[in-house]
């Protein structure tokens, strides 16, 4: 027993550490004189795996709302749904890549898109997600019988052209219908089924009959989405085979996105100040500085000795959890401070349970390992049962708050309860390692000191 509890308590200090250094700011606090000297920590940079600041969304950050609509030509009779899917992810894809990676991207209606990218302002977010994504056909830059443009930084490939009375015509998007599906080959497996309209057969013939046995690549939004070789010339109707049933309805989606010119019309627009943002993260600070000194105050009053060493569980707990929140990263936003704030209060729970099933044990004459032992054994279940309740909670949340599909409604997604229940979760499971580890470690080394049993004997 002596040689397990020396190793946990090694481990618990190795990452209370860990995350005190994790969750040190960059800079010192505003507060703070300039003659007091801050550590040089803030983060964690291992080859290319940088976390130096918590991520904050919208109601925190300030930045941009919008409400988008895509218009659709007249007379399409392709699938709508499939098309605003394949134009998210296209949304999502040039966000991710500008850096925004806590934007949050949702379907309104069947047409409309609702974004929040924080610390853009309007212009630069209708800069970003204003063009029309645009699909190509691209072919090895030694077949290329016309001067193109590089569709790859390497210059692999190059924007594939036809030739149709004496006009030179871009094999892409345009000449694509947005009918693709997923059919099967002659033995069965799952293929790409696409086909061509207007001047598309005709370039797609002269094309392909140019590069049989080589790739066709396909870009949009200069990303290489795949790279089938041309094995016959394709005229009106192709099929592309060799694809996962998975991979293969990704790229219907994408083709059907991307073969359609869908304008992305701006409905509305918000700008949310920052400085909103600060006041919430000031009041929410004090808040959450509030209630964990009293609940502090609280323990160490009730139960003496064993509250001080809950105290300190407690304190690493907020320090592990913030880490946390820092290394995931979570998007941090109003509700999941609330969140958090919580789960300050809920991380007791645990250690008072414990400690009245030690308080039963100590009173009943038991020694103070073993009434340690009891009354972590007997409070487990309480703890365990507790807890699991709540994360399946945190589970139905996150699971709705993802998104309800109504019918004649189209999709509604709440964002925020999905990151007050991801929050609250991460409490939860945090607030069980500290008190079984970390507590039971501490209590357990301390009850080897005379003073200390005599201390909890008089608390009792």
């Amino acid at each position: 027993m002596f040689t397990r509890n020396l190793l946990s308590l090694i481990f618990s200090f190795f990452i209370i550490a860990f995350s005190s250094y994790l969750f040190i700011p960059k800079s010192a606090p505003s507060w703070l004189p300039d003659s007091v000297m801050w550590p040089d920590a803030g983060g964690i940079s291992i080859s290319g795996f940088e976390r130096n600041s918590l991520r904050l969304g919208l109601d925190l950050q300030g930045g941009t709302r919008l409400l988008l609509e895509a218009i659709f030509p007249e007379n399409f009779d392709g699938d709508v749904d499939s098309v605003v899917e394949g134009t998210i992810q296209i949304l999502r894809k040039r966000v991710d890549g500008s850096g925004v990676s806590e934007a949050e991207i949702t379907q309104q209606d069947q047409k409309k898109i609702s974004i929040q990218l924080p610390g853009l302002s309007t212009s630069e977010a209708r800069d970003l997600l204003g063009r029309t994504a645009k699909l190509k056909f691209c072919e090895p830059a030694s077949t290329a019988l016309f001067a193109s443009e590089s569709c790859d930084e390497s210059g692999t490939f190059v924007q594939a052209y036809g030739e149709i009375d004496n006009k030179i015509i871009a094999m892409e998007g345009s000449l694509l219908k947005a009918n693709s599906y997923v059919g099967s080959d002659q033995l069965g497996n799952p293929a790409l089924v696409f086909e061509w309209h207007k001047e598309g057969p005709e370039i797609s013939k002269q094309v392909t009959s140019r590069i049989i046995g080589k790739p066709l690549a396909i870009f949009l939004d200069k990303e290489l989405l795949s790279a089938p070789t041309v094995n016959s010339t394709i005229v009106a109707q192709g099929q592309i085979t060799g694809l996962s049933i998975a991979r293969a309805r990704q790229l219907v989606i994408q083709l059907n996105s991307g073969s359609l010119p869908v304008d992305l019309q701006i409905l509305s627009e918000q700008s949310v100040d920052a400085t909103l943002g600060e006041d919430s993260i000031n009041r929410s600070l004090i808040a959450g500085q509030l209630g964990l000194v009293l609940v502090c105050l609280f323990m160490v009053l009730y139960y003496g000795a064993l509250g001080a060493v809950s105290v300190i569980a407690l304190l690493s707990y907020s320090v592990i959890t913030l880490a946390i929140f820092k290394l995931v990263p979570i998007t941090l936003t109003l509700a999941g401070l609330g969140a958090f704030v919580l789960s300050v209060g809920m991380a007791v729970d645990a250690n008072i349970l414990i400690f009245e099933r030690m308080k039963e044990e100590l009173r009943l004459g038991r020694s103070f390992v073993n009434s340690l032992e009891a009354g972590f054994d007997r409070a487990w279940p309480s703890i365990r049962d507790s807890n699991a309740t709540t994360l399946i909670t945190c589970l139905i949340l996150y699971s709705l708050g993802g998104g309800i599909v109504l019918p004649g409604m189209g999709s509604f997604s709440a964002p925020l309860v999905q990151g007050f229940a991801i929050t609250l979760a991460i409490g939860v499971i945090i607030s069980m390692f500290t008190a079984l580890l970390f507590t039971k470690t501490i209590l357990f080394y301390l009850g080897k000191i005379r003073y200390v049993r005599k201390i909890v004997g008089e608390d009792l």
